[in-house]
This record gives C-alpha cells, sequence and structure tokens, in this order.
C-alpha cells in the first residue's frame, strides 16, 4: 500500500491535492453570489443573505464576523464603507454560512441513486523527465457515501476533508498513491 506523496513534485510534476479539487467542486455546486465582495452590488447581496434571520446573523457572528447592528445599518443603507478586512470578513462569514445551509441538501444529492460517479484526472507529468514518470490514466469511481467529505467541506477543515478523501481513494485498490494529486477532480449532483 503506498503512502502520502512527501516530496510532490520533486520532478516537476503539477497537480493540486485531490481534497482540495473535490473542495473546489463542492463549491461550485454550492453557488453562491457570483458578484465579488469588493462591487457594492456584491456587498449588498452578502450583507442580505447574512442578514435576513436572526439564525443567519448569528451564524455569521460565529463565522467572525463582528459587527455592531448600527454599523450594518450604516453599510446597508451606503453611508459607510466597510473596511478591506471587514470586507474580507464579510465573504468568509457568508461562505461559511451558504456552506452549512446548502450541505444538507448538497449530501442528499450526492448519495441519492447509490453515490455519485467520480472523475479523477491524473496529475500533469510533462515537465518530469521520462525515466521518472509514472504511468498514471483517467480514472473513475462510485463514492457511495459523502458524509466526512461534506461534512469537513462544509465546517472549512481542510484536514479532516484530506483524511476522507484518502479514505475514498484507497477504494481504487494499490494505485490510490496515484491519485493524492490530480489536475481535476470531476463530478455533478
Amino acid at each position: 500500500m503506498p503512502d502520502h506523496s512527501n516530496e510532490f513534485g520533486k520532478y516537476g510534476a503539477r497537480g493540486i491535492k485531490g481534497s482540495e479539487a473535490v473542495g473546489r467542486v463542492l463549491d461550485s455546486l454550492a453557488g453562491g453570489i457570483a458578484t465579488p465582495v469588493t462591487v457594492r452590488r456584491g456587498l449588498l447581496a452578502r450583507l442580505h443573505y447574512l442578514s435576513r434571520t436572526p439564525h443567519a446573523w448569528a451564524a455569521a457572528k460565529e463565522a467572525g464576523l463582528t459587527v455592531t447592528d448600527r454599523t450594518l445599518k450604516a453599510w446597508l443603507a451606503g453611508t459607510r464603507n466597510p473596511s478591506r478586512v471587514n470586507l474580507e470578513r464579510i465573504d468568509r462569514a457568508y461562505r461559511t454560512v451558504r456552506r452549512h445551509n446548502v450541505a444538507r441538501h448538497l449530501l442528499r444529492r450526492l448519495n441519492a441513486a447509490g453515490g455519485t460517479r467520480v472523475e479523477l484526472h491524473p496529475l500533469n507529468q510533462s515537465q518530469v523527465p521520462r525515466p521518472r514518470q509514472r504511468v498514471v490514466e483517467y480514472r473513475s469511481l462510485n463514492v457511495r457515501r459523502w458524509d466526512r467529505i461534506v461534512a469537513a467541506w462544509s465546517t472549512d477543515d481542510p484536514e479532516a476533508l484530506d483524511a476522507a478523501w484518502t479514505l475514498v481513494i484507497e477504494d481504487l485498490g494499490s494505485q490510490w498513491g496515484q491519485y493524492e494529486y490530480v489536475t481535476n477532480v470531476g463530478f455533478a449532483a
């Protein structure tokens, strides 16, 4: 059984951790506000999303957005603008609350009908010298239980997401280490 890649990219291979690629796909499936937070429309959309219910506002405060109600009203009215640090906090709080809100629905879609087919695109070895290249091919597998992956993603815990994803790719057998780093992971729900 292979171990984790300790020196990834040492000979010129390029790619990203499979768990990071899965997180990106889950983010795109979760959807959300496309307009950047730096644009007034994007800022207002995020503030309305975070302040529409007491539960959402409490979750936003828990996610790190610590402003008074007076400041929030001034931002919504346009009489004051948030600082760059507060814009980052607003965006981070929005992503956290959005992930929490869609996780249950997304989990139900991914687990439906016996799981979801996942495509693994191997890492890019074009810069690796010929004698050091591995024979790595496109693979696919059916992930039946997404519970740990979605839970780690919704809490924004990269270590737990990596551990959950490693358990999934171990189903590839003795070749699972070749897919720890990939160029892309694809699935839909």
